[in-house]
């Protein structure tokens, strides 16, 4: 299947105990699973100014600023119809627990996100639900054990979804 490229950008947004904040999508290709804020960049937008307009648009967060990036990916999706393959960004950034503005919250639908949630180090570690990428648990836990720090941001390459190979 050939596919769109798409540059995206995302923040893992980290509380003061380590739970992380992320939403639960549904995609017509790969089905239910969790990812960070974040999304597509425009044809000039740098990834970090890129995922600060994302987390505005989807969390109604303008205090969270991205940190230091934790790692880049590729996957395959489809996004409105069209399959594309997005090279993403995943910056690290530190904030309160809270949820997203209702204002935030109401345009959630149109982007394919069901609904919001913390997850605790062990939460994300027990998770039966997919998690994008799939390391976040394993990535997380090796910024934990650095003290905070990210040891150094990591290539995880392109990794195929099994929808996509079984489809």
């Amino acid at each position: 299947m050939r596919r769109t490229p798409r540059r995206a950008a995302r923040v893992a947004v980290i509380a003061p105990d380590d739970a992380v904040f992320l939403f639960g999508y549904d995609n017509e290709e790969v089905g239910v699973h969790w990812a960070m804020p974040g999304g597509g960049l425009g044809p000039d937008e740098a990834p970090r100014a890129g995922v600060l307009r994302e987390l505005r648009e989807e969390t109604g967060w303008t205090d969270v600023r991205p940190g230091a990036l934790l790692c880049t990916w590729e996957h395959d999706f489809t996004r409105a119809g069209v399959p594309v393959r997005q090279h993403e960004h995943i910056y690290l950034a530190r904030g309160p627990r809270r949820a997203p503005t209702s204002e935030a919250a109401a345009a959630h639908a149109e982007d394919g996100i069901l609904r919001w949630r913390w997850w605790t180090p062990q939460e994300l570690a027990d998770a039966a639900e997919p998690m994008w990428p799939p390391q976040l648990p394993e990535l997380l836990g090796a910024v934990r054990a650095a003290g905070g720090a990210v040891p150094a941001a990591v290539d995880l390459g392109y990794m195929p979804n099994t929808a996509a190979c079984q489809g």
